[in-house]
């Protein structure tokens, strides 16, 4: 427009501006043309996705997880930190909570190339299953979600094994060389009246381990506060700190050696891999554990052939939050563990 009102082909600064704002809102909406599924990419165009009351609550890289299935993770977070993926069109961060009705812009996403045999999905020993809860048996060396250099972990291999179950989520987590009691929702109310319950201490659960040296306490309280750090390496570690967050385990002398016990240990609170960090801040961590274990000890486990922790989550008691029953659940120790005693105090 010229400055009387004429066009003259041309547009001020205004106009451009605003041009190059109408144009960037329409990309968004634009499909994405010259790429096929088979060069590595699903939803070859942007996807907008709305949250329903089964996803409320959830964490975004959760919900990104589940909804981009094969996407390695580290490709969905640098996608979030590069608001590629955008909640309601703004820039969020992996742990934003969706809410009902968000708007979930996903993009464009490369997976690995696919094999071409077929992988059969992966089941666990169930131990407790209604409409809102799966409780299985894990098994030492797996680990409970995909992640770095993991494939598959539990939650997937459920997904997959379980077809049917149009809602399935960790309650909590188990470290990877960890076996034991596991709980799964298959509900989002069921998640969200278990993480209640979590947070304040009305599920109690004991874990059985072996550990370095002889217990002399029959049972003692460990008040310990504990913080996370991250190696050189980038190796994530959990340490004693008295700035920390507050930490309280309960552990019981089952069986002592000269030099090995086995103890039952009660988790007054949640944190990560609290029970292997104050079993070393007295004295005794546990046998096989890679991370805060003797050196000594796992050589000559490594002898034996035995590549394991030897940490067993054993017990769970609540009341389910679906049926208002109590439930007493109970995965008992592998026989490995009696063994490794025996032969430790042997040795």
């Amino acid at each position: 427009m010229s400055a009387d009102g004429g066009d003259n082909g041309l547009i001020n600064a205004s106009q451009h501006s605003q041009f190059i704002q109408t144009f960037l809102g329409l990309v968004d909406y634009m499909p994405v043309f010259g790429m096929r599924e088979s060069a590595g990419l699903i939803n070859p165009s942007v996807r907008w996705v709305e949250v329903t009351d089964a996803h409320e609550g959830q964490r975004l890289d959760n919900f990104l997880i589940r909804l981009c299935k094969g996407v390695p993770k580290s490709h969905l977070y640098k996608a979030v930190r590069a608001g590629e993926v955008r909640v309601n069109k703004g820039r969020c961060s992996v742990d934003y909570r969706l809410k009902l009705g968000d708007i979930v812009r996903v993009p464009p996403l490369r997976v690995p190339a696919q094999t071409t045999h077929r992988v059969v999905p992966k089941t666990f020993p169930v131990v407790y299953e209604d409409q809102g809860l799966l409780v299985i048996d894990k098994p030492a060396g797996v680990a409970v979600h995909g992640g770095s250099g993991i494939s598959q972990g539990v939650i997937e291999a459920t997904r997959a094994a379980r077809p049917e179950l149009r809602f399935v989520e960790l309650v909590h987590r188990l470290d990877r060389d960890t076996s034991g009691l596991l709980m799964l929702a298959k509900r989002r109310s069921t998640l969200v009246a278990l993480h209640e319950m979590l947070r304040n201490g009305q599920i109690e659960k004991h874990y059985g381990a072996v550990v370095q040296g002889r217990v002399l306490n029959d049972r003692q309280h460990i008040r310990l506060s504990l913080t996370k750090w991250t190696t050189v390496s980038g190796e994530r570690r959990v340490r004693v700190d008295e700035f920390g967050q507050e930490a309280h385990t309960i552990v019981s002398c089952e069986q002592r050696g000269a030099r090995a016990s086995l103890v039952d240990a009660q988790l007054k609170t949640g944190r990560t891999h609290q029970i292997r960090v104050h079993m070393l801040a007295i004295g005794h961590p546990i046998v096989g554990d890679e991370k805060y274990g003797s050196d000594q000890t796992h050589a000559w486990l490594k002898e034996k052939g035995l590549n394991r922790m030897y940490l067993h989550a054993k017990t769970l008691q609540f009341v389910n939050p679906t049926s208002g029953e109590l439930l007493a659940l109970q995965a008992p120790l592998p026989e490995s563990f009696e063994q490794v005693f025996e032969a430790l105090n042997r040795s």
